[in-house]
């Protein structure tokens, strides 16, 4: 779980450094900023926003128990950010198999969609969707 916080804490001396730099240089102004630029950057790297995801498998098995969808996605990936974004609080429902980490979890996505691994794949029920539109997630969610 240490490895899952480097970056983001990383990230967040560095904004603290740059901010405190430009303070001592008298722009008290000018180091708020980057010091939220590099906050927002943490924060969206950081495991509050992408909890640990599951392994394919095991996100499946947990889907069928519970009823919820499984969502297959990939660090770095905005069209995923976006996603867990739009769904807040209720994103923390669905299981996540993460494609870069698990290989199980890439051949799900590949076989969806003739080999291409594009994300984020919500499978709900068997079937693959790709790229839904939060609402529709959060119904699958309630459902």
């Amino acid at each position: 779980m240490k490895r899952a916080w480097t970056l983001p804490m990383l990230l967040a001396l560095c904004g603290a450094a740059g901010a405190a730099g430009l303070v001592l240089d008298g722009s008290t102004a000018g180091a708020i900023v980057p010091l939220l630029l590099f906050l927002l950057l943490a924060g969206t790297h950081s495991p509050l926003v992408f909890p640990r995801p599951l392994g394919a498998l095991e996100a499946e098995r947990r889907s069928a128990a519970h009823g919820r969808p499984v969502v297959h996605w990939r660090p770095g990936c905005r069209y995923c950010l976006r996603l867990r974004v739009r769904l807040g609080r209720d994103a923390r429902r669905m299981h996540r198999a993460d494609i870069r980490r698990d290989p199980a979890g890439a051949a799900v996505v590949r076989a969806a969609y003739q080999g291409n691994e594009t994300v984020p794949t919500v499978v709900v029920a068997g079937r693959a969707h790709t790229g839904p539109d939060p609402a529709w997630v959060r119904e699958q969610l309630t459902g």
